[in-house]
């Protein structure tokens, strides 16, 4: 599989070192869709906080993949809903941090979440 990322500079505000317009994804032999995943630990119990919520959506995250035989090195699109926009730079870093500074197409949606102590959501797409 090889990834092509594509951020046009005529016409179009400019790309940054973690954001990307677009990733074309070439000789993807499947593809994985992760629904919305919340920072619940195993017994469904919401992490303390925004900073636990976020550890476990991303070991979450990573179970799921793995259990797709996938890493998130092979995370194409990810979306997050968050609560409030307080908690939009805290995502983006721990974003950051857990595709090792990969940028890939992303979108941050503030929005109501179903359940009040669920403060972010995140759902991928991998492509293998």
């Amino acid at each position: 599989m090889e990834l092509v990322p594509h951020n046009p500079t005529d016409g179009i505000y400019p790309a940054t070192d973690d954001y990307v317009h677009a990733m074309e994804v070439r000789d993807a032999g499947r593809l994985l869709f992760i629904a919305g995943t919340m920072g619940l630990d195993p017994a469904g119990k919401p992490g303390a906080g925004l900073a636990e919520q976020l550890d476990l959506i991303w070991s979450n995250i990573r179970t799921i993949l793995a259990s797709a035989g996938m890493t998130v090195a092979n995370i194409v699109r990810l979306t997050s809903y968050l609560r409030d926009e307080s908690y939009a730079e805290a995502n983006a870093a721990a974003r950051v941090s857990a595709l090792g500074g990969r940028p890939v197409p992303t979108t941050a949606v503030i929005a109501t979440t179903l359940v009040s102590d669920w403060l972010v959501e995140i759902e991928v797409t991998a492509a293998g």
